[in-house]
């Protein structure tokens, strides 16, 4: 653990640390989960679609129980921490870079008694606060994106993870067949250079001797996932103005127009991967 981070994590840290996003992913998102949903219905709420998420990855994970060390890498407000918590009885290790959403997650934490099972650490997944194999599973959702050196987080996951970890995770992605220089107002908007996509994550599986147990492709998801925001946005715009700046509204507002007709056209991908280390 070196203690060093790369500038976008660091760009990061200071965006989600800010009260712009604190407000808008507490008021808009309800403040357990500040990743995309799956929706069963068009108009469902963004928090039932985000659980039913959590639900859907932890149905993938075999042997899931209270005896089960869970890491949450990039853990946001901890929604994922506590439905694991609570639903299965894990203890579960939420690290997050955003000290302002890590002090919300202690208190949801508290608030919910479950604080014996939940631990949360300020951190990076570039240099995770934890030993070598101590853990059963690495959880992520849509997190490892924010990395500038996404080979070293998968080094990182395989070195807490215990041998035959599983690894479950997901991640906007590019597409196979995204042409070059077309996600360019979707990058420059979360300060990025590239994203990761699937053959690069399978392919950096098998060179540190991982096992593809599933890939669930659900990029309609993401779709449907901001365009559900940008709709709760535009609908409570006037309200939303006294909670967050004009700025930062209209900032958002574009940046999801970008998302949104990247993932129509095919430029992106999303789903859960899931991989078990090597023996």
């Amino acid at each position: 653990m070196s203690g060093q981070q790369s500038p976008v994590v660091r760009i990061t840290r200071d965006y989600y640390n800010s009260e712009d996003a604190d407000r808008f992913y507490h008021d808009v998102w309800g403040g357990e989960d500040i990743h995309i949903g799956v929706y069963l219905q068009a108009d469902e709420s963004i928090r039932t679609a985000s659980e039913r998420t959590v639900a859907l990855m932890a149905g993938r994970l075999k042997n899931l129980g209270p005896d089960s060390r869970v890491i949450d890498l990039g853990a946001g407000y901890g929604g994922a921490a506590r439905w694991l918590a609570r639903t299965k009885g894990c203890h579960v290790t939420c690290v997050n870079l955003s000290e302002t959403q890590n002090e919300r997650n202690r208190e949801l934490t508290a608030a919910a008694g479950l604080g014996d099972r939940i631990r949360v650490l300020d951190g990076s997944f570039e240099d995770v606060p934890a030993e070598d194999n101590e853990f059963d599973v690495a959880w992520s959702q849509d997190s490892i994106l924010h990395s500038g050196d996404r080979g070293h987080v998968l080094d990182e996951v395989d070195r807490v993870l215990k041998p035959r970890g599983q690894f479950i995770f997901t991640d906007p992605m590019q597409s196979g067949s995204c042409p070059p220089g077309v996600l360019a107002p979707v990058l420059s908007r979360i300060h990025l250079e590239s994203l990761g996509s699937l053959a690069f994550y399978s392919e950096a599986a098998a060179e540190r001797g991982w096992r593809e147990c599933s890939v669930l492709e659900m990029t309609h998801q993401l779709v449907r996932h901001y365009t559900r925001v940008r709709e709760e946005l535009v609908a409570r715009r006037w309200q939303l103005a006294n909670r967050l700046s004009r700025e930062y509204l209209e900032r958002m507002i574009e940046g999801l127009d970008h998302w949104i007709s990247a993932g129509q056209r095919r430029h992106l991908y999303w789903g859960i991967l899931h991989f078990e280390t090597a023996p």
